[in-house]
């Protein structure tokens, strides 16, 4: 290491005021390779220590250092003349102020390692849900508030939260925060000739820091170059080890004898650098607080409104009947989401939202484009305009029929979505095998619900999309079907084999016409050979595989979705017909 390393100047460029993650608490050993006081020895420590304190308390807050509010205290209830004072409050001693700690250090043992607690009042009044070592603001889609690290044995490390989060909380309740901070790094050489600082110790003081550099000559193994260690033995001469029951009073002089000598410390003369940087620093509080009391601030988000490409914030969308266009990508944006769902209302409109809370209707136009009404925009939080403002467009192929029949008409369309029917129809489909054949023909996998949550047609948005749902429809299909289950009633010719749906196709021929059977099963079929369309099938295959499931090539890839769920859903509904009239069995 050369003597830029013991100085930081990395660390003491960068303050925390400009951080978009700010250390609440650490003891963060960074690293530490080779025996103390041995040659090749290194270690880097980091600790940080931290106040809430009102703002108009900063004056006196700043006469506080590393040893007042850093890492030598946990914290616990106690009482100082005779008034109690809560493990979450710092009481100056001159009585002055009093503060908050926002981490709170919960003292172990010898065999349990502490615990930090983020404080209850910042995690209630942010909304953050604890998972693990990380706190989460559930109606902020999940995003990450506060995360714990800890060592390998599980001590904790370093708390560390969002700056933005942090600063409106502190808005919302007149305060700042004060930070303590203390870094070291020390190594051990041969020689130290590298070093040049021109005093030893070398020290740089400014408004916030103060640096030190030493160099220490030392004994292998730690001690002081040339120092002597002075011992002294203390012992008690009146001990009768025959007593049952010894007790022992304050000694006399003829009850102690005492020894006293002196221990040279030997071994190669080595050099410890060491560098250590103090810094105290106060993070001002945010100027609003939109998060908690609600501020309001100026609209950062815009949409475009008009074919002439005028955008507008949601001051003005709210005013108005008028509705916005959206690419279809949109909707699986926001349902792909921690908390994000999709449903259906008709078969070219539905409700998307990417939070529980926040459902948005639309509606799907001719030419696949996402219609919204303006005012359901302008209404959303705006981290949620930002999803939907990454996908705005200009208006074209006017505003979705149904969506508009429903909206100003108050008269829904009477049509039906084919991804409402899939996850029931599937049910029913193994329900009926089990009541009228006494088997089950679908096998279960943990997956099921996730692929079923993925299988609509905003999938399809480009051709690699339109094959990647077929990929999904068959797992859902010609994947689970039970080939042994099926072959109890139908068995393949000696020498040959049936797949799953063939297996089906033939059982159906038990019952209806072999035509019919393979009309039936033909669909599925299809979107099974459309499963490998990504791994560079034929175009010839592909064009086949696409007209067994009937999807039209020309019109846009959302409708082409579609067509391939309208497909998969009435072939499962055909078989179901012709399960529901099966003799018992």
């Amino acid at each position: 290491m050369d003597q830029k390393w013991f100085e930081m100047p990395d660390k003491r460029r960068r303050k925390l005021t400009g951080a978009v993650w700010i250390p609440l608490r650490a003891m963060d050993k960074i690293e530490e390779i080779g025996q103390l006081g041995h040659l090749g020895y290194k270690s880097e420590f980091y600790g940080v220590g931290t106040l809430a304190v009102p703002v108009n308390k900063k004056p006196a807050t700043e006469k506080l250092g590393w040893m007042d509010v850093g890492i030598s205290h946990n914290h616990s209830g106690c009482v100082e003349h005779k008034k109690y004072i809560p493990c979450d409050v710092y009481e100056d001693y001159s009585g002055k102020f009093s503060g908050l700690h926002l981490v709170l250090d919960q003292r172990g043992n010898s065999t349990e390692h502490h615990e930090w607690h983020l404080h209850q009042d910042f995690v209630i009044t942010l909304g953050l849900r604890r998972e693990k070592d990380t706190w989460v603001r559930i109606d902020e889609g999940y995003i990450e508030i506060a995360k714990l690290r800890r060592t390998e044995s599980g001590n904790p490390r370093i708390l560390e939260v969002r700056a933005s989060h942090l600063k409106d909380y502190l808005c919302a309740r007149g305060m700042g925060l004060y930070v303590t901070s203390y870094r070291s790094r020390v190594s051990i050489f041969e020689d130290a000739k590298h070093i040049t600082w021109p005093q030893k110790p070398s020290c740089e003081i400014t408004d916030t820091d103060r640096w030190e550099g030493r160099v220490t000559e030392i004994h292998e193994g730690g001690m002081g170059y040339g120092e002597k260690t002075a011992v002294l033995h203390v012992a008690r001469t009146d001990v009768d080890v025959e007593e049952d029951v010894p007790f022992f009073d304050l000694p006399t002089d003829g009850q102690v004898k005492t020894q006293a000598w002196t221990k040279e410390h030997t071994g190669r003369k080595l050099y410890r650098v060491a560098g250590e940087l103090w810094r105290n620093e106060w993070i001002e509080p945010s100027a609003k607080s939109p998060i908690i009391r609600r501020d309001k601030l100026p609209p950062s988000v815009f949409f475009i409104t008009d074919s002439g490409g005028k955008k507008e914030s949601e001051e003005t969308l709210i005013k108005g009947s008028r509705w916005l266009w959206f690419r279809p990508e949109v909707v699986s944006a926001l349902a792909h989401r921690r908390g994000g769902f999709l449903r259906w209302y008709t078969r070219d409109t539905g409700e998307v939202g990417c939070s529980p809370d926040y459902g948005v209707h639309f509606g799907l136009n001719s030419i696949g484009l996402v219609n919204v009404y303006a005012k359901d925009i302008g209404q959303l939080p705006e981290w949620q305009q930002q999803i939907w403002s990454g996908y705005n467009v200009s208006p074209e192929g006017k505003v979705s029929e149904e969506l508009l029949a429903s909206q100003m008409k108050a008269e829904p369309a009477d049509t039906h979505a084919p991804e409402g029917f899939l996850s029931d129809g599937l049910a029913t489909l193994d329900q009926l095998f089990k009541e009228r054949l006494g088997v089950r023909i679908l096998r279960q996998h943990e997956e099921i619900p996730h692929l079923l949550s993925r299988a609509h047609r905003f999938r399809a948005t480009d051709k690699e999309g339109l094959f990647y749902l077929a990929k999904d429809l068959a797992r859902l299909t010609a994947d689970r079907f039970d080939v042994s289950a099926i072959q109890k009633f139908v068995k393949p010719p000696t020498g040959e084999k049936w797949g799953s749906l063939k297996s089906l196709e033939n059982l159906l021929a038990t019952q209806v016409n072999p035509h019919i059977a393979r009309e039936i099963i033909g669909p599925l079929v299809g979107i099974y050979e459309l499963r490998h369309a990504d791994a560079h099938l034929p175009s010839k295959e592909i064009e086949e595989a696409l007209g067994l499931v009937r999807v039209t090539r020309n019109s846009p890839y959302v409708f082409q979705g579609h067509q391939l769920l309208h497909a998969c859903v009435s072939s499962i509904y055909h078989i179901i017909e012709i399960i529901k009239k099966w003799p018992t069995s």
